[in-house]
């Protein structure tokens, strides 16, 4: 038995989650006890682990299932770490809106990524069930695809921001209808006695924005993946792999983000070519009576798994020596005479 249309027997798949989910029970015990700024050795160790995990869990897909299944995991993985490290922006704005204690912030990171990895889990279920029941769905994925590319496309263009990323609809819901403190003492505490009542803390309120804030984000980032795999378990073990490295990208590349000035621009181009990709593959799978009379579009191409994987890996590398170009010459420049 093993999850719907995926490559993996069942007990392969419940090895795997269980041993993320074991990493994150350990994380969450160990930070709730110890709340602290983690050093950069931390972080690197970390971070180091969970790469090396998501590679070692990509070769066993060369291996067991062979170079199509690998590559469309890999060119997954890199896809929503790519999204994930875009994400990053928000969550130190948020961060910085809520003023939280730098000592608490890695904790409340962790939360939010748990929170996170079980919102997508559902969308990645349903999304796989809507794939499996309908091809058409392909159409609107790939559409919304190109929608938001464009989208970043214009932020970029007018030099828009996140500022409101801490007040999305959610958090105000909560903040004007739920009794709060805007105590730190309380530490990672979300709810507390005080005064005889019980009031609720801003980590609760930062742990909301945080959840709540991905969930957004998981509407472009799993549409993208379903362009490069259908395989549901491929998807959420990249997905899995993404979020687990985030907080520690957080807290190792915080300053470097601020340089990577291209990265939405990189990122709309590749969710345009991830959306045409979608597109592409819906006409070739094509059952809508009003396209060609319900037939599949059997001349149409259908962008292979490598070349995706190299359109990702290019998009990505030119994105950031680019913006690392950029940057240093903006930095060399304010040291000139004007």
């Amino acid at each position: 038995m093993a999850l719907a249309h995926s490559f993996a027997p069942l007990w392969v798949i419940g090895l795997c989650v269980g041993v993320m989910v074991a990493l994150l029970i350990f994380d969450v015990v160990v930070l709730g006890r110890r709340p602290h700024v983690p050093s950069n050795k931390e972080t690197g160790l970390a971070l180091g682990l969970y790469v090396s995990l998501a590679v070692a869990f990509g070769i066993y897909v060369f291996i067991d299932a062979g170079s199509q299944l690998g590559g469309e995991y890999f060119a997954g993985w890199l896809t929503e770490y790519s999204l994930s490290i875009d994400n990053l922006f928000v969550f130190i704005i948020i961060m910085a809106k809520l003023n939280v204690p730098r000592q608490y912030q890695q904790y409340a990171l962790l939360v939010g990524i748990v929170i996170a990895l079980i919102l997508r889990a559902i969308f990645i279920l349903v999304g796989a069930q809507a794939i499996n029941s309908a091809a058409w769905i392909f159409y609107i994925f790939g559409a919304f695809l190109i929608y938001t590319a464009v989208k970043l496309a214009k932020e970029y263009a007018a030099h828009e921001d996140d500022e409101d990323a801490g007040d999305n609809k959610v958090v105000q819901f909560a903040k004007n209808r739920l009794p709060f403190t805007d105590s730190w003492d309380h530490g990672t505490k979300s709810r507390v006695m005080e005064n005889g009542s019980r009031v609720y803390t801003p980590m609760f309120l930062v742990i909301l924005a945080l959840g709540t804030t991905d969930l957004l984000f998981a509407l472009d980032s799993i549409p993208a993946i379903f362009g490069l795999t259908q395989d549901p378990f491929l998807v959420l073990m990249a997905n899995i792999f993404a979020l687990m490295g985030l907080r520690q990208l957080y807290f190792l590349i915080g300053g470097l983000l601020q340089k990577l000035v291209y990265l939405s621009l990189g990122l709309s181009i590749l969710l345009a070519f991830i959306g045409v990709k979608l597109i592409l593959h819906a006409l070739h799978e094509n059952n809508l009576p009003f396209i060609n009379e319900g037939e599949k579009l059997e001349g149409v191409p259908e962008i292979p798994i490598w070349l995706s994987l190299t359109v990702i890996i290019g998009i990505l590398a030119i994105t950031a020596i680019a913006s690392l170009i950029k940057t240093r010459r903006d930095e060399q420049n304010k040291y000139l005479p004007s």
